[in-house]
C-alpha cells in the first residue's frame, strides 16, 4: 500500500517507540480461518478469498487483544502502556512474526507456520514491559517447490518473495478503487473479493487447523450475479458483518462483473445489461466489457 512508503510510516516501522514510545515487547498474535480447500466452502462459481467468508477480522480481533492486555495487566499488577493492531497500522506484521518465531515467509510471501499452513491472520501488541523472547525460526522450509508461483494467474508472485501488487488479484479486487486493466481482468478468473489461490497449492497447508468460531463462513452463499442489481442499502445490509463491505458496492458490482465476463455464461447477460445502466460508471463499464466477452464467447 502506498500509505506504507510514506516517510512518516517507513521511520515508524522501524522504531516501534515512535507508536509507542515505552515500548520494551511486541506479543504477536495468530487466529486461524477457514482453509480453502475446506469440502462444499463456497458452493459457487464465484470466489470469495476464504477469511472474508465470516465476521469482519478487523471487528473480532480487537476485543481480544483488550482482553490479552487486562490478563497481562492482572498478572503484572499495574497498568502497561500498550498499542494493538490487526492489519490496521503501519507495521511489518510477518516479518514481526517471523522474529517471534511464528513461521517463515514464504515464496508467496505469506507467513507459513509448520504446524499450521499460512491460513490464519496476525494481530500485534505493543507492550511496555520487557517479555521473554522467542527464538525466531532458522529455517525456510519452502525449499525448491514454486507451485504458488507457477499458480498464481497473473504471474503476481515474483522470485525475491514480493508481490507485484498491481497484479495481484487481492489488490485488483479490494484495495484498488478504480478500473481493473483490460489485460488483468480474464487472468482474475472467477475471483470477486481476494484470491486463496497460493495457499491453495501450498503443500504446507494440508496442516491447516479449523477456523476460528468467529471466521467461520456466515454471509450468505452462493454468490449469484442477480447481485448485480444490488442496491447500496441492500449491499449494506447483506455485508454488513463482512470485510467485504471494505470493497464498497461499485468495488464489489465491478469484480463481480468481471467474472461474470470470465464465465461466459449468456444467461448473466440480463443482469449484466441491468448493472450497464448503474449510475456508478466504474460498474457500468465493467458490466458492458463482461457482455461483450460473454458475446464474443458465445460465437467462438
Amino acid at each position: 500500500m502506498e500509505y506504507l512508503a510514506s516517510d512518516r510510516n517507513r521511520s515508524r516501522r522501524a522504531d516501534p517507540k515512535l507508536i509507542l514510545p515505552e515500548c520494551e515487547s511486541i506479543l504477536v498474535l495468530a487466529l486461524p480461518y477457514a482453509p480453502p480447500s475446506s469440502p462444499n466452502l463456497q458452493h459457487s462459481s464465484f470466489r470469495i478469498a476464504s477469511y472474508a467468508l465470516g465476521d469482519d477480522y478487523h471487528n473480532v480481533i480487537p476485543p481480544r487483544l483488550q482482553e490479552t492486555v487486562q490478563f497481562i495487566e492482572e498478572k503484572v499488577g499495574h497498568p502497561v502502556p500498550n498499542r494493538y493492531y490487526t492489519d490496521t497500522g503501519p507495521i511489518l506484521e510477518r516479518e514481526l512474526a517471523q522474529r517471534a518465531g511464528l513461521g517463515w515467509v514464504g515464496k508467496n510471501s505469506m507467513l507459513i507456520n509448520p504446524k499450521l499452513g499460512s491460513n490464519f491472520l496476525l494481530a500485534e501488541i505493543l507492550l511496555g514491559i520487557e517479555l521473554e523472547y522467542d527464538q525466531a525460526l532458522p529455517t525456510d522450509h519452502c525449499g525448491t517447490c514454486t507451485r504458488c508461483l507457477d499458480a498464481c494467474p497473473t504471474q503476481c508472485i515474483l522470485p525475491n518473495r514480493t508481490v507485484d501488487s498491481r497484479r495481484c488479484i487481492s489488490y485488483l479486487t479490494i484495495e484498488n478503487k478504480g478500473d481493473i486493466p483490460e489485460d488483468l481482468r480474464p487472468q482474475m478468473q472467477n475471483w470477486i473479493f481476494g484470491c486463496d489461490i497460493c495457499q491453495q497449492v501450498c503443500p504446507w497447508n494440508r496442516f491447516s487447523p479449523p477456523a476460528d468460531p468467529a471466521l467461520k463462513p456466515s454471509i450468505p452463499l452462493p454468490v449469484r450475479t442477480s447481485d448485480l442489481t444490488l442496491t447500496s442499502s441492500e449491499f449494506n445490509q447483506r455485508f454488513k458483518r463482512s470485510p467485504i463491505k471494505r470493497a464498497k458496492r461499485r468495488g464489489y458490482l465491478r469484480n463481480l462483473a468481471v467474472a461474470a465476463g470470465n464465465a461466459g455464461n449468456e444467461q448473466d447477460i440480463s443482469n449484466l445489461k441491468q448493472a450497464e445502466q448503474d449510475e456508478e460508471s466504474l460498474v457500468n463499464e465493467h458490466a458492458k466489457w463482461a457482455v461483450k466477452e460473454i458475446k464474443a464467447k458465445g460465437n467462438s
